[in-house]
């Protein structure tokens, strides 16, 4: 585990500052009085419990959130209520597990959608802490593979106090797999507050881009970055002054972005490194955290990476709540109810 750490580190995987929090270390004291421990693994699981935290904080917790990816903890960073605080989620390892649990000693555990992890769920069964999975997400494909071990998804899913899950198919997975309570309770994403925009950015990037014709590839993967290029290229026979913006689900792709924008003839300028989408910009390589209710206010067309390659899709319900019109390859399936609806 210690060199898997090391390894995710040296790869920009991990905050280095913050490790011993991957560890079980904690990275400050426990809160006085009842604290609820939730857990969201990365940007759309974590966002999707903000309102149960401020839910939470009114009746008199303290909330512990804990993510798994560097982007959601920057994200989330910026969203939390007074009353919560963040860390990093110790890695599935029996002796951390049990010093990150043994030093917040949390009162209830709320996991989102699908992250069933051994040790986590053995640990806080042994201390009589009830683990509630909200947002509840089973897919066919990890149907299979739990089924192909049916005693021990039976013994770690019987753990769970509660399993609300999103969907009747997600709930009917999660009771053949050996959940003992299982309800419906939809997908607290609808539920969850638009991304927000500082309003002088979007007054002033609104400004510079004037009437220019503008889309957005929003969390782009690598394999991806050309596709999105070439698109450019052929609606610019059409519209000569178009601007692609380009918003790499790990902004540490932006470079990457930039280069694959340049080898396609395109001038493109990086949000990161300062740029802006001045007139002579073609594509403007958005790489950056916690902007992508800027851009779709900005784009009325939105593209949703994901979908081009096998990542399953992005989630499309910030865009369509923010009136950007959504497109996407084939590959949706990890929200396959939502593009449905």
């Amino acid at each position: 585990m210690a060199g898997l750490l090391a390894w995710r580190a040296h790869r920009g995987k991990e905050d280095p500052r913050r490790l011993p929090e991957r560890r079980g270390l904690a990275g400050r004291a426990r809160p006085v009085g009842p604290l609820a421990w939730m857990h969201g693994a990365s940007v759309g699981e974590a966002l999707s419990l903000v309102g149960l935290v401020e839910g939470m904080i009114a009746r008199g917790f303290s909330v512990l959130v804990t993510t798994g990816t560097r982007t959601a903890a920057e994200l989330i960073g910026t969203r939390l209520p007074p009353g919560a605080v963040h860390q990093y989620m110790p890695l599935d390892a029996p002796r951390w597990v049990g010093r990150f649990l043994e030093h917040w000693q949390p009162d209830l555990a709320l996991v989102a959608e699908s992250e069933i992890w051994p040790n986590v769920i053995v640990g806080l069964h042994e201390r009589g802490i009830p683990l509630i999975l909200v947002n509840g997400r089973m897919s066919e494909r990890s149907f299979r593979g739990w089924e192909r071990s049916p005693r021990t998804a039976r013994a770690l899913l019987s753990r769970i106090a509660v399993c609300l899950a999103q969907t009747r198919d997600d709930a009917e997975r999660f009771v053949r797999l050996g959940a003992p309570r299982v309800n419906v309770a939809g997908n607290l994403k609808f539920d969850a507050a638009v991304p927000p925009a500082d309003r002088q950015q979007l007054a002033y990037l609104g400004e510079m881009i004037g009437e220019r014709p503008v889309w957005i590839a929003a969390s782009t993967h690598a394999g991806e970055d050309a596709t999105v290029a070439a698109s450019h290229a052929r609606l610019a026979a059409r519209f000569p002054d178009l601007l692609t913006i380009v918003a790499p689900r790990h902004p540490g792709r932006g470079q990457a972005v930039a280069e694959v924008a340049a080898a396609a003839g395109l001038r493109s300028a990086r949000r990161a490194t300062g740029g802006r989408p001045h007139p002579g910009v073609s594509c403007y390589v958005a790489d950056t955290v916690g902007e992508l209710g800027l851009f779709y206010r900005l784009s009325p067309v939105a593209f949703l990476g994901g979908s081009l390659v096998e990542r399953g899709g992005q989630n499309p319900i910030e865009p369509v709540r923010l009136d950007a019109a959504v497109l996407h390859g084939p590959h949706t399936q990890n929200f396959a109810e939502i593009y449905g609806a």
